[in-house]
């Protein structure tokens, strides 16, 4: 039996880790549904996704040493998904995880029955998202705005509008996943 990879993308203070804390939540105990801790090239800090560090040369030799499914660097920072996520899959799980609109063709190169679940919001949320985290001037956040990202998304792509209460978006997400865990894929 084979699981399903759900690929949560979008830009930037889209809310994508609020989704996926909410959806971890209501799912918690829940074994047909795994949830990927990311390992990032930034120390914890608490206002930022809750993830695993490791100082660059670290994550440089993890990556040599095959320890990541999938691996890719943003933002001057290195971002990697543990290999051991393959357990899972091959288990039968649902597994979610965070993961660069930009890594989508390796995602699918790796992964061929992968969702992709796109977050959106609107602009002037995201702009106050991305302001109230304290990490960028207000110029970088323009610039994150502005940028505009190719990443041809799959034609099964699930969009997700996360402008509004997170309870909305929260709930239409869970129900994704619980629909994907019970459509005879998961244990």
């Amino acid at each position: 039996m084979s699981g399903t990879f759900v690929a949560v993308v979008g830009p930037s203070g889209a809310g994508k880790d609020s989704l996926i804390g909410f959806a971890r939540e209501r799912l918690a105990g829940d074994p047909r549904v795994t949830f990927v801790r990311r390992v990032v090239t930034r120390p914890a800090d608490g206002g930022s996704e809750d993830h695993d560090s490791m100082a660059p040369a670290e994550f440089a030799r993890a990556e040599a040493a095959g320890q990541f499914a999938l691996s890719w660097a943003a933002h001057d920072l290195h971002y990697g998904l543990p290999v051991a996520l393959d357990t899972d899959i091959a288990a039968g799980r649902v597994v979610v995880a965070n993961l660069s609109r930009g890594m989508i063709p390796a995602l699918l190169a790796r992964y061929p029955d992968a969702l992709v679940v796109n977050v959106t919001a609107e602009r002037d949320v995201i702009a106050r998202r991305l302001a109230s985290r304290g990490r960028e001037t207000a110029e970088s956040i323009r610039s994150r705005l502005d940028r505009s990202v190719a990443t041809g998304l799959p034609a099964s792509t699930v969009e997700i509008d996360n402008s509004g209460a997170l309870d909305v978006a929260g709930a239409q997400f869970t129900q994704l996943l619980e629909d994907i865990a019970g459509a005879g894929r998961s244990p």
